[in-house]
């Protein structure tokens, strides 16, 4: 077992090497094109650790939450492997819920631009003849839901014989939606030697089971916590002698970030809609989100910030955690954080946010030691922000 510097812990059946690097693995160069046309610039814990072995072709279980990079991971392995000269069908990814197979087949897409890769989402609730075209145009790689993906192979639609890895996405949610006999069934028309990488945030019995059904020797990886890290963003303070001063000060921050996106964080509902409120008056295009809205009405306004609608969402630390947003990068704290834990949540990445960032804190004359606690706290510094800050975002 190996303490990792951030703080991850992993077990593993025997020694995985650590790779630092993207370009340390050997990928195809039009990949790694992709890989950093995405943004991508360092890999995460999982993706050091499990990328290698599967494209060396060992069959793998990871154990990971979603937010460490796993999609990345598989993503990156499949896209290594398949070869493009030929349409056939190479690789197979399951998961549980058909927006799930969507954002893998995103991402199979966008880091596969630059190689020409044909990638299919095939899942229940769309129209079979339109999955019929699809496939017989030729898919090097079909991301879906087991359901689906079983019929398209019986009508032999879907033809196997190419396939050379099968990969089992939140294999553990798969089994609780009771999939079970799905997969089975899909692995029956599989040929003998495929691999297998399956994911999984818990491994109970009845994955055990599969993995020693359908698995030759694999290769184990855990991925323990949650892999939040300051590391890439450059976090600055704002001093401001008076609450008065802060939204003044925004303003003027404001010009300087119009190309992206940025979040807002406030301690209070009240006052996010406050400064929402005085934000519009200032012909500001602004989201506002907090606890206080219907689930419906937070992913309406989710959907819009995503899709960049509006440029500058403002909320509480309702959104801090969990929320992959690619264009985001910047983050303003309005307010200082209560809880210091939250100041990670708030401006910390995971492996999906490989990227750069800026993290800009107001702070008032009465708050420099709360600011001075969160810097102890995470070993990290807090600097002064420069006049030049529209040279760093």
């Amino acid at each position: 077992m190996d303490m990792d510097n951030d703080k991850t812990t992993f077990e593993t059946s025997e020694e995985v090497k650590v790779v630092p690097t993207f370009e340390a693995m050997n990928l195809k160069e039009n990949l790694l094109r992709g890989i950093y046309a995405y943004n991508f610039e360092k890999p995460s814990s999982i993706q050091q650790r499990a990328i290698v072995p599967i494209i060396k072709g060992r069959d793998v279980i990871a154990q990971a939450q979603s937010g460490t990079g796993k999609t990345a991971t598989f993503a990156i392995s499949m896209l290594q492997r398949i070869d493009t000269k030929t349409r056939e069908t190479q690789a197979i990814v399951l998961s549980p819920t058909r927006e799930l197979a969507t954002q893998i087949q995103s991402v199979v897409l966008a880091l596969g631009d630059y190689m020409n890769v044909q990638c299919h989402a095939c899942i229940g609730g769309t129209n079979i003849s339109e999955d019929i075209k699809k496939l017989e145009y030729g898919q090097h790689i079909i991301s879906g839901t087991p359901g689906r993906v079983g019929d398209m192979i019986r009508r032999r639609t879907l033809r196997t014989r190419h396939v050379k890895m099968l990969i089992l996405d939140e294999a553990d949610e798969m089994l609780n939606k009771g999939f079970k006999d799905q997969i089975y069934n899909v692995f029956r028309y599989l040929p003998p030697k495929t691999q297998v990488v399956l994911l999984s945030a818990t491994l109970p019995n009845d994955i055990l089971e599969m993995t020693s059904k359908f698995m030759t020797d694999p290769i184990r990886v855990l991925v323990k916590r949650d892999e939040l890290t300051l590391e890439g963003i450059k976090q600055f303070f704002v001093p401001v002698e008076l609450e008065e001063w802060k939204f003044d000060t925004l303003c003027d921050l404001y010009d300087s970030f119009t190309i992206i996106q940025a979040v807002i964080f406030c301690n209070t509902r009240k006052k996010v809609d406050w400064l929402t409120e005085k934000m519009r008056e200032a012909n500001f295009t602004i989201s506002s989100m907090h606890g206080d809205m219907p689930q419906k009405e937070r992913d309406a306004i989710m959907q819009e910030f995503r899709q960049g609608k509006s440029r500058v969402l403002i909320t509480t630390d309702v959104w801090a955690r969990g929320i992959d947003v690619q264009q985001i990068s910047t983050v303003i704290n309005y307010d200082l954080p209560l809880d210091r834990e939250n100041y990670i949540h708030r401006i910390g990445r995971s492996g999906r946010f490989g990227r750069k960032g800026v993290a800009i804190n107001f702070v008032k004359n009465d708050e420099i030691k709360i600011l001075r606690d969160i810097e102890q706290y995470y070993s990290t510094q807090i600097d002064e922000m420069p006049i030049n800050i529209a040279d760093l975002i």
